[in-house]
């Protein structure tokens, strides 16, 4: 197992740590404070500067000390699925650089791959704000964003600004995440999935068809086995169609797992991303949001964070015992600790993403998952991560 930079990485590591502790942890902490969307704006625009300028000296210098702080090599973690090659199994999830405006350096933050998105064909500023709130006490988010995003048009041009190499090439997978435009009527969407991945399929090392968040009216409706096979089978059709995933629900009865797992066996479906928020409240019915004065039972939108990582665990499990080992799952949902990762992992995930729990945690649980992940396999005597796929080994 190796470390990025030995004694002197693990320094840096707990230096950023510290930086992130001192200066946003006060900010997270509490469910008032600074706005939750501008935060998060706020340090999307400056990334999307650096990736811009990324080979500037002073910039590219700063990357640099980043990405030595931050990453964590070991062959061990690496694998190669539905053509991609991982160099470890921890991605950023998707929803937090909707327009791909950080792309070329997600990797500099430990990620062995990043999704971006969801786009949506037609540009939509989403649902009216607040539409992001902070639970902080529960480590979790409600969120009714509305697939805000500037378009599959605008973001083939933000992507192409950054000057990336092609796919199969970049020190990072990335994929990209499609939905349904909010004014497109069901039956058309098919076409509107479409219009977008024939335009961005060339900048994509994989596409997911997110057909699972709850912020848009009907979406769910495509998780339907019959409407779902359509879009699939529309989306194959195209040239050069990247490796399709689809991201499901946490909510589905266990008969729709199962469809839907049959139904990405049977299509050819490169993997399958469990889950998306949820919109039970998962016991926190009577938790009342600050912004609004209203309970969470009261409130639309999808519940993320650790209050999900039960669920989550429990639709990968029924996924994989569908399924069979073949098909790739991608398991993600109250990812905050190298213990959830390595639960996700030997139920049946190849690879794991990280949103809501990294922005609690901070840049330093990519490493930290990592280290761990390699721990295990010390402790479990196995030589590679895929020997722990599935295994249903437990955390020692």
């Amino acid at each position: 197992m190796g470390d990025a930079g030995g004694d002197g990485s693990s320094r840096q590591e707990a230096a950023t740590g510290t930086l992130y502790t001192r200066f946003v942890g006060p900010l997270l902490a509490k469910d008032a404070g600074a706005d939750a969307e501008q935060l998060s704006q706020l340090t999307l625009a400056a990334l999307g500067q650096a990736a811009l300028r990324r080979h500037w000296p002073l910039v590219s210098g700063a990357l640099e000390g980043l990405g030595g702080e931050l990453g964590h090599r070991d062959p061990r973690l690496a694998q190669s699925l539905f053509g991609c090659r991982f160099s470890n199994p921890v991605g950023l999830a998707a929803g937090f650089d909707k327009d791909g405006v950080a792309a070329a350096i997600w990797h500099l933050f430990g990620f062995g791959f990043a999704e971006l998105g969801t786009i949506t064909w037609h540009p939509q500023p989403g649902n009216p704000r607040p539409r992001l709130f902070r639970l902080a006490q529960e480590r979790a988010a409600l969120n009714r964003m509305g697939f805000n995003n500037r378009g599959a048009q605008a973001a083939r041009r933000t992507l192409e600004r950054q000057r990336m190499p092609a796919p199969g090439q970049r020190p990072a997978v990335l994929g990209i995440n499609l939905g349904k435009s909010r004014l497109t009527a069901l039956e058309q969407a098919p076409d509107d999935y479409a219009a977008s991945l024939e335009l961005l399929a060339p900048l994509a090392d994989y596409a997911v068809i997110n057909v699972s968040s709850p912020n848009t009216p009907g979406l769910r409706d495509l998780q339907d086995e019959v409407l779902l096979r359509r879009l699939v089978e529309r989306l194959r059709r195209l040239p050069a169609c990247p490796p399709l995933l689809v991201k499901i629900a946490p909510d589905l009865e266990d008969d729709a797992i199962d469809a839907i797992a049959r139904m990405a066996y049977e299509e050819g479906l490169a993997g399958v991303i469990a889950v998306n928020t949820s919109l039970d409240r998962l016991g926190l019915e009577d938790r009342r949001l600050l912004q609004t004065g209203r309970t969470l039972a009261e409130e639309a939108g999808g519940l993320s964070g650790a209050p999900l990582r039960a669920r989550a665990l429990e639709v990968l499990r029924r996924l994989r015992a569908t399924a069979g080992p073949a098909l790739p799952l991608i398991g993600v949902g109250g990812i905050d600790s190298p213990q959830a990762a390595w639960e996700r992992i030997t139920a049946g995930a190849s690879l794991v993403q990280l949103y809501t729990g990294w922005i609690y945690e901070g840049p330093t649980l990519v490493p930290r998952i990592l280290e761990g992940l390699g721990r295990q396999l010390d402790r479990h005597g196995l030589g590679h991560l895929g020997q722990a796929v599935g295994s249903g080994l437990a955390w020692r």
